[in-house]
């Protein structure tokens, strides 16, 4: 079951170890909640291969912590992005993520977003705090 969200407390009270919570991402596509601060969850994802086409209704964070992902976005070029770097999806644009060989995202969202947005099917996630 989804841990209760308080939008007043951030969590963890603790320093996050990106690199050691990254090894605990076992699972392509799943993202995993390592943080929440005013009612944004910041999540990790490893990405191999492609993602599906989907849109969000809010805005979407990806920021690059290893390897190279690209986004392709529905009537826009699209955009590759490297370690460091990040890139905000508006919310309603449709896209569709995808990294060849492989990387390690840190996606920040508002609480509750599903990571296939408005699509549904075998790569919809439960949201779970690692």
């Amino acid at each position: 079951m989804r841990e209760s969200v308080r939008n007043d407390v951030a969590r963890p009270s603790e320093v996050v170890d990106l690199g050691t919570k990254f090894q605990l991402v076992t699972t392509d596509w799943s993202p995993r909640i390592v943080a929440e601060s005013n009612g944004w969850e910041i999540k990790l994802v490893r990405a191999r291969g492609e993602f599906v086409w989907h849109r969000h209704e809010v805005d979407e964070v990806f920021l690059v912590f290893a390897g190279e992902l690209t986004i392709q976005l529905a009537g826009e070029p699209e955009v590759h992005l490297q370690p460091g770097q990040l890139y905000v999806v508006r919310r309603g644009i449709e896209h569709r993520p995808h990294s060849a060989a492989g990387c390690h995202l840190v996606l920040l969202e508002p609480a509750g977003v599903i990571n296939t947005g408005n699509t549904s099917g075998p790569l919809t996630a439960v949201d779970s705090w690692i």
